[in-house]
């Protein structure tokens, strides 16, 4: 039988690579070493920091300051958006009264994760390596943050192990008058590697034998 014409439940090389089968009978995540107590304990404040924007801001305080001083928030985000504002305050901005080029650049990072961190739950570690940033115009009020397009994540998601995922983001100085568009300020291409914990603690397993 072809593998154009296999079962995908029962082809090893188009099933998910975490769920393909290796000599001793076990998958990639039954070898896979059993989350700690720590592990756990680390996984259950990720999710309550991810649907609370309270203790969010709890925990930014502690281990993103500067995230905490500039004031970003999540607004929305779903599978086909993503919203985050920085809001226009004097931490923000330079000495013309504008927003500060290193706070809209920084923050491209921090939003850039955000909605990472919103989409692959609490299983994954996320790490900037490249970003380009284009400034476009002064931006003279918040800034909005939009996430235009994103490579497929969930097909990464469900196929397991560590990846490389590029964004597309917009953005705009935030404008209160209803009826106007909100400018473009800059553009932003950045990309995050994405590992899984679990890959994490299973080296480290490993390291110690």
């Amino acid at each position: 039988m072809s593998t154009a014409n296999a079962d995908p439940d029962t082809a090893p090389s188009m099933r998910p690579i975490n769920d393909r089968m290796g000599p001793d009978g076990r998958t990639a995540r039954t070898a896979l070493p059993q989350a700690g107590l720590g592990d756990r304990m680390e996984a259950w404040l990720s999710k309550v920091s991810n649907q609370s924007e309270l203790v969010r801001k709890l925990f930014s305080s502690i281990w993103l300051p500067y995230a905490f001083r500039s004031g970003i928030t999540m607004k929305s985000v779903s599978d086909r958006s993503f919203v985050a504002v920085l809001p226009f305050r004097r931490f923000n901005r330079n000495w013309y009264n504008a927003m500060a080029g290193a706070a809209l650049l920084g923050n491209s990072e921090v939003a850039g994760g955000m909605y990472l961190f919103a989409r692959c739950g609490t299983d994954y570690i996320v790490v900037c390596k490249e970003m380009r940033y284009r400034f476009l115009r002064p931006c003279l009020g918040p800034a909005m943050y939009e996430v235009m397009n994103a490579e497929d994540l969930e097909s990464r998601l469900k196929a397991g192990g560590e990846f490389n995922i590029a964004l597309e983001m917009e953005i705009r100085q935030h404008v209160h008058k209803p009826g106007i568009k909100a400018p473009l300020v800059g553009k932003c291409d950045i990309v995050f590697h994405c590992t899984p914990k679990a890959m994490i603690r299973a080296k480290l397993e490993r390291r110690k034998k």
